[in-house]
């Protein structure tokens, strides 16, 4: 799940992992309607790779990127 040689994780899989989408294809849709906040701007990419100190904001909850807890 998260990418040993640069230290991220994409989006479509943080989504599952803090439990907002119980699939990929959920997950993608999500993202690509328009949803999603990444640090405060709109994202609609599934890959879009997320680094530990991101922020990202679904339905009004916003969830801090810490991959030294995953």
């Amino acid at each position: 799940m998260i990418s040993n040689s640069d230290n991220t994780i994409k989006l479509d899989q943080f989504l599952k992992l803090i439990g907002i989408a119980a699939t990929g294809g959920q997950a993608k849709l999500i993202i690509q309607g328009g949803e999603v906040l990444v640090n405060g701007i709109l994202e609609t990419r599934r890959g879009r790779k997320l680094r530990s100190g991101d922020t990202v904001t679904v339905a009004e909850q916003t969830f801090d990127v810490n991959l030294d807890e995953i």
